[in-house]
C-alpha cells in the first residue's frame, strides 16, 4: 500500500513529503493550479519514493510555470531521484538547484 503524499507552501517553495507515484499524485494534481502561483522551488528532499509518473508530473509543473512566465526548479534532489532523472536524460529540462543557492 502506498504512503500518502502531502505538501506545504513556505514562501516561494512548495515542500512535498511522502511518496510521489501514480497512486498518490492525483490529489496534488487536482489542486496544482491553486498551489503553484508564486512558487519558484519544489522541495523534493522529503520524498521517500518517486516513480516515473512522479517525474512526469514534475516535468509538467516546470513546463506550466514556464508557460506562465515563471520558473520552477527542484531543490533537495536525492541521489535516487538524480539517478532517475539521469536515466531518463532529463537533466537539461528538469531544472534543479543546489540547496545552498535556493
Amino acid at each position: 500500500m502506498a504512503e500518502s503524499l502531502s505538501w506545504q507552501a513556505d514562501g516561494d517553495t512548495l515542500l512535498l513529503r511522502g511518496e510521489l507515484d501514480r497512486d498518490t499524485l492525483i490529489s496534488f494534481w487536482t489542486q496544482r493550479d491553486s498551489l503553484l502561483p508564486g512558487i519558484r522551488f519544489l522541495d523534493v528532499s522529503m520524498l521517500d519514493r518517486v516513480d516515473s509518473a512522479g517525474v512526469a508530473m514534475m516535468l509538467h509543473l516546470c513546463a506550466s510555470q514556464a508557460k506562465q512566465g515563471g520558473a520552477l526548479a527542484l531543490t533537495g534532489v536525492t541521489e535516487k531521484l538524480r539517478t532517475l532523472i539521469t536515466l531518463y536524460k532529463l537533466q537539461d529540462i528538469l531544472p534543479s538547484v543546489d540547496d545552498k543557492l535556493a
